[in-house]
C-alpha cells in the first residue's frame, strides 16, 4: 500500500499521508513518496489546487523517531535538508495549497501544514513543536515558518517549550485560518479548493507568488514584483473574458458595474 495517496476530484488533487499504525510520522520513504506525489501533481496540468490530509486519527504526528534515534550529525543534517527540501516544493507548488488537519500536527506534521498556503483544522486537531525536548530543533523548517506565521514571540515560545496546542488556540494565534467539525472538515475544504479552482488561474497564481515572494522582499521590491504580476494577467485571455463578463453584468453578486 502506498505511504501517500493521489486522488483527483475535478481539479483538485487530495494529497493523503496514509502511515495511520505509525500515525503518518514522516520517515525517509514517506517524504520520498510525497516528493513522487508532488512530481506527478506539478505534471499534470489539470490539477490547479491539492489538498494534503492524513489517514486515520492523525494528520502527521511529527518525523519518525524510531528512524531518527540512531543518525549521526551528518544524517541528521540529510534528513532536515531532505523533509525541508519537499516542504519548500510544496510552498512553492504553483497553484494552491490547503492542508486539513484532522488530528496531531507535531513537530513535522506541524511544518508540513505550514508549508501550505492554506490551513484549515477540524475540532479534534493539535498543534505543536516538541523537537526541543527531544534534544533537536525543529528542522523541516519550523523555526522559520512558524514565526512568520504566529510572530517571534509567540513561536519562541511554543518551540522552546513544546507545548501542544488544541484547534481553538491554533484559530486564535492564526495557525489556521478555520475550525470545523471533523466529519465537516474535508468537504469543507473541498469546497473551498473548488472555489479557488474555479477562478482565473494565471491570477491565482501570480497573486500567490506575489505574496509568497513579496514577504521575503523589502517593500520597494516587493512592489516592483506585484506591478510585474499585475501587467502579465493583461496578457491573458483570462482577463479579457473576466473583465468583459463583469461590464456586461456578469458579475458576481455585490459587484457594481461603475
Amino acid at each position: 500500500m502506498a505511504l501517500v495517496e493521489l486522488e483527483q476530484r475535478g481539479h483538485v488533487g487530495l494529497v493523503t499521508i496514509n502511515r495511520p499504525e505509525a500515525l503518518n510520522a514522516l520517515n525517509v520513504q514517506t517524504l520520498r513518496e510525497l516528493d513522487a506525489v508532488l512530481d506527478r501533481v506539478e505534471h499534470n496540468e489539470d490539477i490547479y489546487v491539492i489538498i494534503i490530509t492524513g489517514a486515520g486519527r492523525a494528520f502527521v504526528a511529527g518525523a519518525d523517531i524510531g528512524e531518527m534515534a540512531g543518525f549521526s550529525a551528518a544524517e541528521g543534517k540529510a534528513f532536515g535538508l531532505m523533509g525541508s527540501g519537499v516542504m519548500q516544493r510544496i510552498a512553492r507548488f504553483p497553484g494552491a495549497t490547503i492542508a486539513a488537519v484532522n488530528g496531531y500536527a507535531l513537530g513535522g506534521g506541524c511544518e508540513l501544514a505550514m508549508g501550505c498556503d492554506i490551513r484549515i483544522g477540524s475540532e479534534h486537531a493539535k498543534f505543536g513543536m516538541p523537537e526541543v525536548g527531544l534534544g533537536i530543533t525543529p528542522g523541516f523548517g519550523g523555526t522559520q515558518r512558524l514565526a512568520r506565521i504566529v510572530g517571534t514571540s509567540t513561536a519562541t515560545e511554543l518551540i522552546l517549550t513544546g507545548r501542544t496546542i488544541n484547534a481553538q488556540e491554533a484559530l486564535q494565534m492564526g495557525l489556521i485560518g478555520h475550525l470545523y467539525p471533523a466529519d465537516e472538515m474535508l468537504d469543507r475544504a473541498f469546497e473551498l479548493a473548488r472555489v479557488i479552482a474555479a477562478k482565473p488561474q494565471v491570477a491565482v497564481r501570480q497573486a500567490k507568488q506575489a505574496i509568497r515572494i513579496g514577504t521575503q522582499m523589502d517593500i520597494s521590491s516587493a512592489l516592483a514584483f506585484e506591478a510585474e504580476a499585475f501587467g502579465l494577467c493583461f496578457s491573458t485571455e483570462d482577463q479579457k473574458d473576466a473583465m468583459q463578463a463583469f461590464l456586461n453584468k456578469e458579475s458576481l453578486p455585490g459587484y457594481k458595474n461603475r
